[in-house]
């Protein structure tokens, strides 16, 4: 992860992260913050610790599966920026995907698709893909909440409110997983990163 490049936004300075630095927390924030300050903060505690699920893994690792499970850390980091793409660029603001997304029928093969496309990626490609529909999501919530707040929902969509808690709960359920696969590949265990590993 290249933190010297990584952008920062006013969405994640808001609730006390700056990508490619450790959060410098607030415990006031963290313990009585506004309805937006909670979901940015769950939001974003979700997603470093997934990352760093993630980091420092090679190709065996990324592609480690348990069981019958076809899931794969290296699948989990396609999955988890295409649903940051979709949900944010796509169905929040009509944006086009980024080119990886696109020219894909996800309807019909979203049950498989994540996984079968990692198997052949590099590690840094695919923690590069995830890094940036982060970045991107980043900015296009900051620029919509400046506008509207949470209740922004375009026509017949899902308000903002919604979609972000759809994506902590992605997040939540796939750290899950990254948790048992990091685990099964080298030992490592942990309920959140060091303060020393940087904000994506």
């Amino acid at each position: 992860m290249d933190t010297n490049t990584a952008r920062p936004s006013a969405l994640t300075r808001a609730p006390g992260f700056t990508p490619g630095r450790p959060p410098e927390w607030d415990i006031d924030i963290f313990m009585r913050g506004d309805e937006l300050q909670t979901a940015l903060l769950t939001l974003e505690r979700n997603r470093r610790t997934f990352a760093w699920k993630c980091w420092g893994v090679d190709s065996d690792g990324l592609q480690l599966r348990l069981g019958r499970s076809a899931i794969t850390l290296g699948g989990l980091l396609k999955h988890l920026a295409l649903c940051e793409e979709m949900k944010f660029q796509s169905d929040l603001a009509g944006m086009e995907l980024l080119l990886e997304f696109r020219d894909v029928g996800h309807d019909s093969t979203w049950e498989t698709w994540a996984w079968e496309s990692a198997k052949d990626d590099d590690p840094d490609a695919l923690r590069d893909l995830w890094v940036r529909a982060v970045h991107r999501s980043r900015d296009t919530l900051a620029g919509l909440l400046a506008q509207s707040g949470l209740d922004y929902a375009p026509e017949g969509g899902m308000s903002l409110r919604r979609l972000i808690s759809d994506l902590i709960e992605e997040y939540a359920r796939h750290t899950g997983h990254a948790d048992l696969l990091r685990e099964a590949f080298d030992g490592s265990t942990g309920e959140g990163p060091p303060h020393e590993f940087p904000v994506p």
